[in-house]
């Protein structure tokens, strides 16, 4: 689902959004009516907004590609939802930087700054 989903997002999504979007997950409910797609957009809150706004306006024909493509019971109706994993991701390793470079500075100079700290 979450291939021929990305392969729906190509012809539809990309042509008119001009920011990368793929689907990250989709979870499907057990009686296949329901799926929630799971979407990331490189670029800011703005523009992810401006996504899943896109993609509530085109669900129905989106859901019609996938329908063609994927042979199930039924289609699911498909909800849409920003994935902030690589947003989270990226601030994980912002934070590991800067302790990196904490670390770098070395016993001495960590014990210099508290020492100056205090005196003052």
């Amino acid at each position: 689902m979450r291939r021929e989903l990305g392969q729906v997002f190509e012809v539809l999504v990309s042509p008119e959004i001009k920011t990368l979007v793929t689907v990250t997950d989709v979870r499907i409910a057990p009686d296949l009516r329901e799926a929630l797609v799971f979407v990331s957009v490189y670029g800011d809150e703005h523009a992810g907004k401006a996504v899943l706004t896109f993609l509530a306006k085109k669900r129905a024909h989106i859901q019609h590609d996938l329908s063609r493509k994927v042979i199930l019971k039924y289609t699911p109706r498909l909800h849409f939802k920003l994935d902030q994993t690589a947003a989270k991701a990226d601030r994980v390793m912002s934070i590991l930087d800067t302790l990196q470079v904490d670390e770098s500075k070395g016993p001495d100079q960590e014990s210099e700054a508290a020492a100056d700290e205090t005196q003052a």
